[in-house]
């Protein structure tokens, strides 16, 4: 015998007033959509400050100074058709792109999500975006690197590249399966060595329909972030630098605020490397050269030239220690990090000795502005005077209970009893002298 239930839809229908359950959630449901409507008709009278890694404050709408390399590209201007791609044309286009190699001319993060690029258009993201995308997902390709396209899928409105193996693993799905007779000895299908992914994903966006396209023409839209011109890695470093850090490379020169890679194309390896320590700062000294020829002594700390000093044979050393970089890289020419001397102050590490005989105690911590006073602030309480010492006297001299004589019509103050110290055991008796007052006589 087959029984059919009706389902839980035609129950609620026929009996909506016997199901509480089902009341109590229309009311929920309703209660949430009037909500979501009077938000959403409220004006947003707040305004938007972002707040970038450095602390500054910039208002919504004004551009945030940051990094050249993660700025906003110059779109391209490429023609390009109105007919839709054909399937052969698109067999073409795959085979033509795959393995095709490049530089990068920015850096390419890991991660699924990659960089989205518009077709004669913005990258997405940019600015601040940028820099967290590659700080969250890490660096696939630093600028001047080699890249490969190793994958190319072709959808309706977007081109997808997989460059150096792309940022996913290898049948993904299947590692998940294990096969076997027994449910305790089964072995996977795909075997998992440990590697992980290290490739870069990019996107390249079309507005409706990807046209017909040529790969050179797909070359020429990916150009902001790849170069696929047959150039050396020296030149394809220097062409994501600013003309005059490009120049400076390029002559074998070496600059404060440097990058190790810039040093590294430069002046290329060093002949020794010494590690010491300037304080509690750690730093390396790349030397180059050796005399009687000149000698170059760069300073790294982190990755970052800190110093440089060229020592020529009777000459003085000359040393740079000013940074020439950081406003070079930012997209206005301020530096990296700006220096202010009003909101700059000098903190003192460990305790602070202080001289009690001349000075006195700092104020304790307050909530008043510097130099601010109050009308209850007549007479400062519980601030300590510096510490006043007594002052030496001079010994006590033989024969007298104090160091100095009485003066004259002054009488010596008498000696406390508790003060006198009791005569030696060997010392000789000597009679006790007669008191002015008994009327006794000494004898004769």
């Amino acid at each position: 015998m087959m029984r059919l239930l009706p389902s839980r839809s035609a129950q609620a229908a026929d009996a909506p007033t016997e199901n509480p359950r089902l009341i109590g959630s229309l009311l929920r449901r309703a209660c949430l959509c009037a909500f979501v409507a009077l938000w959403s008709a409220s004006p947003a009278a707040a305004q938007v400050v972002t707040i970038d890694r450095n602390g500054n404050a910039t208002p919504a709408g004004q551009a945030m100074p940051i990094d050249r390399r993660f700025a906003q590209v110059q779109p391209t201007d490429i023609p390009l058709s109105q007919a839709v791609l054909d399937p052969k044309t698109r067999l073409d286009l795959i085979r033509a792109l795959q393995r095709e190699q490049g530089f990068a001319m920015r850096p390419l993060p890991g991660g699924h999500r990659g960089l989205t690029l518009a077709a004669n258009g913005k990258l997405n993201p940019a600015g601040e975006a940028y820099m967290n995308l590659v700080e969250g997902a890490g660096l696939s390709a630093k600028p001047g690197d080699r890249v490969v396209i190793t994958d190319v899928k072709i959808q309706r409105t977007k081109i997808i590249f997989d460059l150096n193996g792309g940022p996913d693993l290898k049948h993904r799905f299947l590692r998940h399966i294990e096969v076997g007779t027994d449910p305790y000895f089964t072995n996977p299908i795909i075997q998992d060595d440990g590697t992980l992914p290290t490739g870069a994903r990019l996107t390249l966006t079309f507005k409706d329909q990807v046209p017909m396209l040529t790969n050179k023409q797909v070359m020429a839209l990916l150009a902001p972030l790849i170069s696929f011109e047959v150039k050396a890695p020296i030149q394809a470093f220097t062409d994501t630098l600013p003309p005059r850090l490009k120049a400076a490379i390029l002559d074998h020169q070496v600059m404060v605020g440097m990058s190790t890679d810039m040093v590294l194309f430069a002046k290329g390896q060093p002949d020794r490397k010494v590690r010491e320590m300037d304080g509690q700062m750690p730093f390396e000294e790349w030397i180059y050269g050796s005399a009687p020829k000149d000698v170059e002594f760069v300073r790294i700390n982190g990755n970052r030239v800190i110093r440089v000093e060229i020592a020529k044979i009777g000459e003085k050393p000359v040393i740079y220690t000013k940074d020439e970089v950081d406003a070079l890289m930012r997209t206005d020419g301020t530096p990296l990090v700006a220096s202010d001397a009003r909101n700059t102050r000098v903190i003192q590490l460990g305790d602070a000795e202080r001289n009690p005989d001349t000075q006195a105690p700092a104020d304790p911590p307050s909530l008043r502005n510097p130099g601010e006073k109050l009308p209850t602030d007549k007479t400062r309480v519980g601030v300590m005077r510096p510490v006043q010492f007594p002052k030496d006297k001079p010994d006590a001299q033989p024969g007298s209970s104090s160091g100095s004589p009485p003066a004259s019509g002054q009488t010596a103050p008498a000696k406390p009893p508790g003060d006198a110290q009791p005569p030696p055991a060997d010392a000789p008796q000597q009679p006790p002298a007669a008191s002015p007052s008994s009327g006794s006589q000494q004898p004769q």
